[in-house]
């Protein structure tokens, strides 16, 4: 029986949205210091360096994905300018971004892990998951 690893990183980013239809101050336009966390596993070590996947690697793809949104107008920043720019969307919209940018990463180990889930939180108490 082998074991499992996971990995988890988390950043954060700053933007402004506006929740469609939510009938609640939330629809008006408002910002956050959006939480992100991404987790990753894998069962199979580097047989040099003894690790899953170089957290330069894992974060250098969440970061890239979060350039995109920081210190933006999400309403208008594609695809929140034709879907809802909710937590969840966030959410799948990062999963999807950053399992992408693993499976074109140069880095060998980045095919040996799986991304198993995104969070986005508006705030420490509450947050949004994505799986696949």
């Amino acid at each position: 029986m082998s074991g499992l690893w996971r990995l988890t990183v988390r950043e954060e980013f700053a933007a402004a949205h506006a929740l469609r239809h939510y009938r609640g101050k939330c629809e008006n336009p408002h910002g956050h210091n959006f939480g992100v966390e991404l987790c990753v596993e894998g069962t199979e070590l580097a047989p040099d360096t003894e690790i899953l996947l170089d957290f330069g690697t894992l974060k250098g793809a969440l970061r890239a994905t979060l350039a995109g949104l920081d210190h933006r107008m999400l309403n208008e920043t594609p695809p929140f300018d034709v879907i809802n720019p909710s937590s969840e969307n966030l959410a799948r919209h990062i999963f999807r971004d950053v399992a992408r940018r693993l499976a074109q990463s140069p880095d060998p180990q980045a095919a040996n892990v799986r991304l198993v889930s995104v969070s986005v939180s508006e705030r420490a108490s509450q947050s949004a998951t994505y799986m696949e």
